[in-house]
């Protein structure tokens, strides 16, 4: 994680999919890359390739946001090409700028 640009949402927690298994997430983040798309991170200890698109593991990452004060719409299932073998990428809603601008993110696009 990179201090100047990484920026964490959520400690470590755990995430079932929809087949039951629980796995253990150590953080959510985002990369404020200064425009206003914004992918949602999420770091797993243990391989969860092929999970990309797991309702179950989506809808339990978002309840872990929820935990932390996001208050908008679901996020939903990221670029597959972006996926990982211990990485989540989730797309998240325009309205999730609001949550992310008070954990300190900053949308240099506004500015053109």
């Amino acid at each position: 994680m990179n201090n100047d640009t990484d920026i964490q949402l959520s400690g470590p927690f755990k995430a079932t999919d929809g087949s039951g298994r629980a796995h253990d997430a150590t953080a959510i983040r985002i990369f404020d890359e200064g425009y206003g798309a914004i992918d949602v991170y999420v770091d797993f200890k243990a391989p969860i390739s092929g999970l990309h698109k797991d309702k179950a593991l989506i809808n339990a990452v978002v309840a872990q946001l929820r935990t932390v004060g996001y208050k908008g719409p679901d996020l939903s299932a990221g670029d597959p090409v972006l996926q990982e073998g211990r990485l989540l990428v989730l797309e998240s809603p325009d309205e999730f700028s609001t949550f992310a601008a008070s954990k300190g993110w900053k949308d240099l696009s506004e500015d053109f």
